[in-house]
C-alpha cells in the first residue's frame, strides 16, 4: 500500500534543475560518483550511488533534478549537499533529466 502524504509535506521539498559540471568516481567505491552540480545561484557537491549504471562522462553536462533542502550527509568522507532524483527497477538506475532547455536553478514542482 502506498503511503499518502499531505500536500503541505510535499511543498517542503525544494526540487531544482541542476547541470552536472564535474563527475568523477569516488576512490574505493564501485557505486559512488562525486558530482559538482550548477544550480544557477550556487554549485553543490553531490555523492550519488549511480556508478554501476553511469560512467562519469555519461552524466557530465546533463540537466538533472536535485533535492536541494536535504540535510548534508557524509559518504566515504565526502559531503553530499543534496540528492539527485532517479528511477530504479531491480539493478537498473535511470536519472531523471529535463527534456527541453531550461535555466539551472529552475524550480521543479
Amino acid at each position: 500500500m502506498m503511503l499518502m502524504i499531505p500536500y503541505a509535506d510535499f511543498a517542503k521539498l525544494d526540487l531544482r534543475v541542476g547541470r552536472v559540471v564535474l563527475a568523477e568516481r569516488v576512490p574505493g567505491s564501485e557505486k559512488l560518483l562525486r558530482l559538482e552540480v550548477d544550480l544557477g545561484a550556487e554549485k553543490r557537491q553531490l555523492v550519488a550511488g549511480i556508478g554501476k549504471n553511469y560512467a562519469p562522462e555519461e552524466v557530465l553536462g546533463k540537466k538533472i533534478i536535485v533535492l536541494t533542502n536535504l540535510e548534508p550527509k557524509k559518504m566515504l568522507g565526502l559531503e553530499s549537499q543534496g540528492m539527485l532524483l532517479a528511477a530504479w527497477e531491480e539493478k537498473e538506475v535511470v536519472l531523471l533529466t529535463v527534456d527541453k532547455e531550461i535555466m539551472e536553478g529552475a524550480k521543479v514542482g
